[in-house]
């Protein structure tokens, strides 16, 4: 019976923090925010989903540099500095009046996101055993789902509070917010077990390895693991179908409700909150499923579910639809980030599991920076979203196909 609490359930607390910040507030909240964005500013979709776009470049940009950055400073700081980026450049996306402005925004903002969320879905490889690995990365990310629950419920109001200004207000208390829980970050996280005198929890003193340079950072030699370990190219590319697919659901999804169907921003906004309050906990159900039966039969499972999901928001175009499609998004959102998240971890050791999920997290940005390109424009060619969604379950079932080839993870 342990006498109190393992400092590594609340550095996984902070982690679930930095991701409602990071993906929550930072990103997911552009879904509902882009109807209004489109009104605000007369954009058209094109130039909405390179707004998306822009966003994941800055991702993209930082996700795999943020992770070497992490394995080589700590995840402290980089989290820190990168949400701190955050919240300043929400606060001015709220401030932008062209085109131009808002997409540097959306691109600083993206380099925030890539450099703090890439290390927050890490800390469960460096604070929790082989075992426990899934569960502690998945609670993680449920702060995605948590801070979705929280913009479906908050941005609707300020957008009915605010009128044809409400999407600039959102910006600047989302960044407000972000400012906030960046100061929370900086105070509780620590880098490594090591740094409180602990092991990783559920891992015992005889299976404790051998530090990996000083203060557990790592040199540059070491990284030159992560480049030639085929595995993990192999990872990202199973990745890459989700970035590809999911973003292309989630950038449209309230446009779709409110500028085709008809449908209000306030009922867009819950059916997004359902999601969002579904998903808190889909992380940790699916990186338990990858504990148990392996990374790759989960990666497979979860695929087919997100692409159901997809395929009857398209063609089932009545309320049942939009409910069992969010359903089923929700419940398993976040499964493939945690899946993958965890098995950077299996392969590369908790040392370099900033660095490995980075590697990877490569692939999953180049995927979700042309989604909402493809989306958008198929949305405007065809003057429908239907087909970006049958496009996107396809995209998700060409992963599930993949996932059944990932190899079993190596033992540490």
């Amino acid at each position: 019976m342990e006498k109190k609490l393992h400092y590594g359930w609340i550095v996984i607390f902070v982690g679930l923090m930095t991701t409602v910040a990071a993906h929550g507030f930072g990103r997911m909240a552009y879904t509902l925010l882009l109807p209004a964005m489109k009104d605000g500013l007369s954009f058209d979709y094109t130039q909405l989903g390179l707004l998306g776009t822009g966003n994941f470049i800055g991702y993209l940009s930082m996700a795999i540099i943020g992770g070497f950055l992490a394995a080589r400073f700590g995840s402290r700081t980089v989290i820190t500095a990168a949400l701190a980026l955050m919240g300043v450049t929400m606060i001015l996306t709220g401030m932008a009046q062209s085109f131009g402005f808002a997409f540097a925004m959306r691109v600083l903002t993206g380099l925030g996101n890539g450099a703090s969320y890439v290390p927050a879905m890490a800390l469960g490889s460096a604070w929790f055993s082989l075992q426990k690995r899934g569960f502690a990365t998945g609670i993680v990310s449920g702060g995605i789902g948590l801070g979705i629950f929280f913009s479906g419920l908050i941005v609707p109001l300020i957008l009915k509070a605010h009128g044809t200004d409400g999407w600039r207000y959102s910006w600047y208390i989302l960044g407000g917010l972000v400012l906030l829980m960046t100061v929370i970050v900086f105070i509780f996280l620590r880098n490594q077990p090591s740094d409180k005198g602990l092991l990783p929890v559920g891992q015992k003193e005889e299976e404790q390895p051998p530090p990996t340079g000083a203060g557990g950072k790592v040199s540059s030699l070491d990284w030159g693991k992560v480049y030639k370990m085929k595995s993990l190219w192999y990872l990202g590319i199973v990745y890459f179908f989700y970035g590809l697919s999911y973003i292309i659901y989630m950038m449209f999804f309230a446009a779709y409700l409110v500028k085709e169907m008809g449908y209000t921003q306030s009922y867009a906004g819950g059916l997004w909150a359902m999601v969002g309050g579904l998903s808190i906990f889909c992380g940790v159900i699916w990186g338990s499923i990858s504990d148990r039966i392996g990374r790759g039969k989960g990666a497979a499972f979860a695929y087919l579910v997100l692409a159901t999901s997809y395929i009857v928001y398209a063609l089932v175009k009545i309320e049942i639809g939009y409910y069992i499609s969010a359903i089923l998004f929700g419940l398993t959102a976040w499964s493939i980030p945690t899946i993958m998240a965890a098995a950077a971890g299996d392969f590369v050791g908790p040392r370099l599991a900033p660095a490995g999920l980075g590697f990877v997290t490569l692939f999953f940005g180049i995927g979700q920076s042309i989604g909402p390109i493809i989306g958008g424009y198929l949305a405007d060619v065809s003057k429908s979203f239907m087909l970006p969604f049958l496009v996107a379950g396809i995209i998700s079932l060409c992963g599930m196909l993949l996932s059944f080839y990932l190899k079993k993870p190596v033992q540490e």
